[in-house]
């Protein structure tokens, strides 16, 4: 069972849309209620492609908040 312990900000959640429709082709990640437009099948280099896509716009984005930190710091 998937269980999601925190609510996405809306950057986040874009990225996840947008990686789930590049490499899962979905339409959105939105419950709708229907078995058959809730779950999907998938080959696990695809399912692969969509985590290691999340893992790099993770690490991207936190090098961009440590980056931008670092440009505020008092000199």
């Amino acid at each position: 069972m998937c269980l999601v312990k925190r609510t996405p900000t809306q950057p986040d959640l874009s990225a996840l849309v947008a990686i789930a429709k590049q490499h899962l082709h979905l339409d959105t990640l939105e419950t709708r209620k229907s078995d058959s437009l809730d779950f999907h099948d998938h080959a696990v280099w695809c399912i692969r492609a969509a985590l290691e896509a999340a893992f790099m716009a993770g690490s991207a984005h936190e090098r961009a908040k440590r980056a931008s930190r670092r440009t505020q710091e008092p000199r």
